[in-house]
């Protein structure tokens, strides 16, 4: 059975592993785990961000990071729309669904506060499944993260 829930403190060292693996997959020379213990986790612990964890049958599978954007909030880039910030479903589970229903899950639940447009910055190779799921690119760049901004304003509208 799969499942989403919130990140819970037994959890915080397998999304740790996770959060690790998937900024690997990035290539990205940032220190993970002291990104996720030093900034993620007092996020999340204030309120900022959410953070949703993925189970397949038990096992841990993935996870999403996401908030709405606010003016108390350093990553403030679009005011009142909610912000997909990282996603990532392990690579033995992909293509089977996984992703479409975590990102689903994390939408229903900004639309729960309010919110009715979100956006992202995907990494290069995972526009593909942003527009699947409704976002669209826009003529925005963010300089920060080199990629352009995806959105979506109708969080009604399903992934294919």
């Amino acid at each position: 059975m799969v499942k989403v829930s919130p990140l819970k403190d037994n959890e915080k060292q397998n999304f740790a592993k996770l959060f690790t693996n998937y900024y690997s997959e990035l290539d990205c020379a940032d220190d993970a785990a002291h990104l996720a213990e030093e900034y993620v986790i007092p996020d999340l612990l204030a309120g900022l961000i959410s953070v949703d964890m993925l189970y397949d049958g038990g096992q841990t599978a993935g996870f999403i990071i996401y908030q709405t954007d606010d003016i108390d909030n350093d990553w403030n880039f679009k005011e009142g729309w909610g912000d997909v910030r990282e996603i990532y479903v392990v690579p033995s589970l992909r293509r089977q669904g996984l992703g479409r229903f975590l990102l689903y899950t994390a939408e229903m639940k900004l639309k729960e506060r309010g919110v009715q447009k979100a956006y992202c910055l995907p990494c290069a190779g995972s526009e593909g499944f942003f527009r699947a799921c409704g976002y669209v690119g826009s003529a925005s760049f963010n300089e920060d993260t080199d990629c352009f901004v995806f959105e979506k304003t109708n969080l009604n509208n399903k992934c294919k």
